[in-house]
């Protein structure tokens, strides 16, 4: 087993760590014989059962909840439109629209309804883990209870595969280890033992954690939601999930759009009746269809499949994204709140240095890949070592319960990642051979020290390991160019503080030869040792993990490390990885405990390490993070994460080492563990936003087009009579335009590869509206345009034919028709914002090329069918094919005129810089 771990120094449990057992139980009025029957049900009373209490809203309310939703709305007002356009209108063929809108909303709804459940499952993957029946003394003899009804002063007896119920205080262990990696997220189990640690909590067992060896009893002091599992729950209960900041642009920009819709409707139904005097009746489905016509009812849909297809990129990068608004939110990130074991580190524990014969020496290599050599202090290879530095390699063999296995193209560790590291630092230096082990004396965590009775070299040899303190204080020689000389005990502990600095862990080894007929050992055969020498190590960190930093720092992106380790080894990993300067300050958990939310929201944008944490520091260094108004990225693999993963704008779960707790609070789970691929997953999450723009800047101008081409008609109605007959465009054409270019143009568009320079882009602003200047110029000029288009085209086929009221349907097939070839013209310089459509390779995207001629294909179905079937249910006639030499050339007004803008743009900026 290993002996260097991880442990949570939670401030509740530190209380009952600290004093001695017999004060313990006198604060609990316990004893060793346990409760009576009475006073059990008495407290049960008192504290209630040991149960986390679980409050959720049902089924019916959590579904109702999804129509709260402007995206909704948008497609419900138009569904409404449509149910009055075929009651007042007798428009029998609108009801496959409205039924194809109601089919997007009610489906929507559901998504969003999963997705909610599956937050609420973190609180039952917490329940999972509440232990159904325990065992316990009470008055002097042995019970099984069923575990809810612990209280606090009971005496609960653990063993091997055991759950523990409750949080204890330890009475007393035997090798007791207990697997904490659902709290804590570290793999390998904690030794326990029952002396007074403080904030070490040696002597702690907490409820849901798992005795995988030995067995020991304990006194309950915490059940229920007392207990740091309960209080966890607390926190994800208690903790709203943050609004996705692309959602709140979204629902903010809906609003406004709905807003303006609606007014503007409502002031050209008062001006058509007050004003220009028309029937009532007639400007009341007029405005109805200005409303149909400016509501982009493809945009939820749209949407939508952005995030679909921002989550199945991710995926393909490691990334798994369980809440679709997440592929964007990630790309708008400023802040990276990160763990360090196994995600900045390759959480494969290295020797990387050796102190033995008053020498130093270097390891190369990283990880459990048995290759690399040994280098002496002139970098030279050691090829014959000396034979104390033989010994030291050996005794980490020999004295070791770990092995590594090749899994797939990599080296894993079996058992403690510590020993793993020994036994591939003593194949480094050639050892081989198989000694046979006579004796062993495990670890335990108050004796600090392994040993092993072996045969080796036809004698038996006492071999030690353990921490630097305690076998120098057990040796009284040293062995130096294999002769037996004195102690030298300042040398070592010099070599050692220099290891430690540099924030390695330190082991030191000993040995003593013994009678050759000894058959067994015991720990006062651990004096009189002869020290052979120390070797340091370390998690190295990811090669990948310090590029993908470098590049956060160029997408303005600041990473920090949130760890439960030591701050020394935390502060010395954070310096390899550039994210801690000469100058940068590092908060422990403790300095946390100390500093009002205040005091931590003045010092937050400065600090770049937090060690030695606590469950509700991560929550408050999160909350403290978005104070200051950044949009943060938390990771987290331990059920202790859970709440902090829950409070950021993007929780971070570890796929491998993660708990089910953790990933069911989370947003997003990498599947390989790695801080790189959170960066990829960044430049994908830029690429969904860009998406979404697109998208918007897709579809807005068509319905702005259509609006105020209707909206024009009623206005200049005086001066141009034919439309006072007819408007330029049916309602139903309107809503076919919409769906239509929403699925096979807007869509495809989402197929449009990343541009370049994602990630030396600065995060937006999440201040930033939708609504925006750029916004403005860009769907207000294509808008203008189509206005334009529509009035030429319809007037002229109109007028060029004798303005007889028999040809009206026919000119508003060719404006209907118009709308559709100016979206295919706007689609091809739509596929990027700023770069020229001459640049791009047209054949890039085939999907946009499909949908272009898809569209295409249709309108003329829809022209030209109505003769061969005897129906037009979209009210098309059909006109001579000449004018579609004029629809290609109108098809280009919008993609010259937009490609006239960009090139503006582009000189502008390159003037400006």
């Amino acid at each position: 087993m290993t002996w260097i771990i991880k442990v949570i120094p939670l401030k509740s449990a530190s209380r009952w760590s600290s004093p001695l057992v017999d004060e313990v139980m006198k604060d609990l009025a316990s004893s060793r014989e346990g409760l009576s029957s009475e006073e059990a049900s008495g407290r049960l009373k008192k504290h209630g059962h040991n149960e986390i209490k679980f409050k959720r809203r049902g089924p019916v309310l959590r579904l109702l909840a999804q129509f709260n939703n402007p995206l909704l709305i948008v497609l419900i007002i138009a569904a409404l439109a449509c149910l009055i356009l075929w009651l007042f209108m007798g428009e029998e063929e609108i009801v496959l629209d409205m039924w194809v809108i109601i089919g997007v909303v009610i489906a929507t709804a559901i998504i969003g309804f999963v997705q909610e459940g599956k937050a609420e499952s973190a609180i039952n993957a917490l329940r999972d883990m509440m232990v159904h029946k325990c065992s316990v003394r009470r008055e002097g003899s042995r019970k099984e209870i069923p575990a809810r009804d612990l209280v606090p002063g009971d005496i609960v007896l653990l063993e091997t595969g055991d759950k523990v119920p409750s949080d204890l205080r330890l009475l007393s262990s035997s090798n007791l280890y207990v697997d904490e990696s659902m709290l804590t997220g570290e793999s390998m189990p904690v030794p326990k033992d029952i002396k007074e640690t403080g904030d070490e909590l040696f002597n702690i067992a907490f409820s849901g954690t798992f005795v995988t060896g030995g067995r020991g009893e304990g006194v309950v002091f915490a059940t229920g939601e007392d207990t740091e599992l309960g209080k966890i729950a607390g926190m994800i209960k208690s903790s709203a999930h943050t609004k996705p900041p692309i959602m709140k642009k979204i629902s903010s920009f809906v609003k406004v759009l709905i807003a303006t819709i609606i007014a503007f409707g409502l002031l050209m139904f008062l001006f058509g009746v007050f004003l220009w005097n028309y029937d009532a009746v007639y400007m009341f489905l007029a405005m109805i269809g200005i409303m149909v016509a400016m509501m982009p009812e493809g945009l939820a849909g749209a949407v939508i499949a952005a995030f679909a297809m921002g989550s199945t990129f991710m995926a393909r990068k490691n990334a798994i994204v369980r809440n679709l608004p997440a592929a964007e939110t990630l790309g708008s990130v400023t802040v990276i709140c990160s763990d360090k074991t196994g995600t900045l580190t390759r959480n494969e524990m290295t020797v990387q240095r050796i102190y033995s014969g008053m020498r130093n020496y270097t390891v190369e290599g990283i990880g459990y890949e048995p290759s690399g050599n040994i280098l002496d202090e002139n970098n030279a290879e050691v090829k014959e070592p000396a034979p104390e530095l033989e010994r030291t390699l050996l005794t980490g063999y020999l004295c070791n319960n770990a092995g590594i296995e090749k899994d797939g193209d990599r080296y894993v560790a079996k058992g403690s990642n510590t020993e793993a590291a020994l036994i591939v630092s003593a194949i480094k230096g050639g050892c081989k051979g198989d000694h046979e082990r006579i004796k062993e004396i495990p670890f335990e965590a108050k004796y600090q020290y392994m040993a092993t009775l072996n045969d080796v070299d036809d004698g038996k040899v006492l071999l030690v390991k353990g921490s630097p303190e305690r076998v120098i204080e057990a040796c009284d020689s040293m062995m130096v160019e294999g002769r037996i000389v004195p102690l030298e005990k300042d040398a070592i502990v010099h070599a050692m503080g220099k290891m430690a600095s540099d924030a390695l862990r330190v082991l030191a080894f000993a040995y003593k030869e013994m009678p050759k007929d000894r058959k067994d050992i015991g720990r006062e055969d651990v004096s009189g040792l002869v020290f052979i020498g120390m070797q340091g190590m370390i998690d190295p960190p990811r090669q990948e993990a310090l590029e993908a930093i470098t590049k956060c720092g160029t997408a303005g992106i600041r990473t920090v490390m949130i760890t439960g380790d030591h701050a020394l080894t935390a502060s010395a990993i954070a310096r390899k990885l550039s994210i801690l300067d000469d100058s940068g300050k590092v908060l422990t958990g403790r300095d946390l405990s100390e500093m009002t939310d205040d005091e931590l929201h003045d010092v937050v944008d400065e600090v770049s390490v937090y060690a030695r944490v606590e469950p509700e520091h991560k929550f408050r260094i999160t909350k403290q993070l978005q104070r200051k108004g950044h949009i943060v990225a938390m990771t987290g693999d331990g059920v202790n994460d859970a709440p902090a993963l829950k409070a950021a704008d993007i929780g971070v779960a570890m796929g491998r080492s993660g708990t089910e707790v953790t990933k069911e609070a989370s947003d997003i789970i990498l599947t390989d563990d790695n801080f790189a691929t959170i960066v990829d997953a960044v430049k994908e999450g830029r690429h969904v936003y860009d998406m979404i723009w697109r998208v918007i800047l897709y579809l807005l101008p068509t319905n702005g087009g259509q609006g105020f081409a209707i909206a024009g008609a009623l206005l200049l109605s005086s001066f141009i009579p034919v439309f006072k007959e007819s408007l330029p465009i049916e309602p139903v054409q309107i809503l076919w335009v919409n769906l239509v270019i929403a699925i096979a143009c807007a869509i495809p568009l989402i197929w449009e590869p990343p541009e370049k320079g994602l990630l030396n882009r600065p995060p937006r602003d999440p201040k930033e509206r939708l609504f925006n200047r750029f916004f403005m110029i860009r769907v207000g000029m294509v808008s203008l345009i189509e206005v334009v288009m529509i009035f030429i085209m319809f007037l002229t086929f109109y007028r060029m034919n004798g303005n007889e009221s028999s040809l009206l349907p026919q000119a508003q097939t060719l404006a209907f028709t118009t709308i559709i070839m100016i979206e295919v013209g706007y689609l091809f310089t739509a596929r990027s914002l700023k770069d020229s459509a001459f640049r791009i390779n047209p054949f890039r995207n085939r999907w946009l090329i499909l949908g272009a001629a898809l569209t295409i294909a249709l309108q003329l179905l829809l022209v030209y069918s109505g003769p061969l079937f005897g129906i037009s249910p979209f009210r098309t006639e059909p006109f001579p094919a000449i004018w579609w030499i004029p629809l290609v050339v109108v098809s280009t007004s919008s993609f010259f005129a937009v490609e006239a803008e960009k090139l503006i743009r582009r000189r502008l900026a390159r003037k400006g810089e």
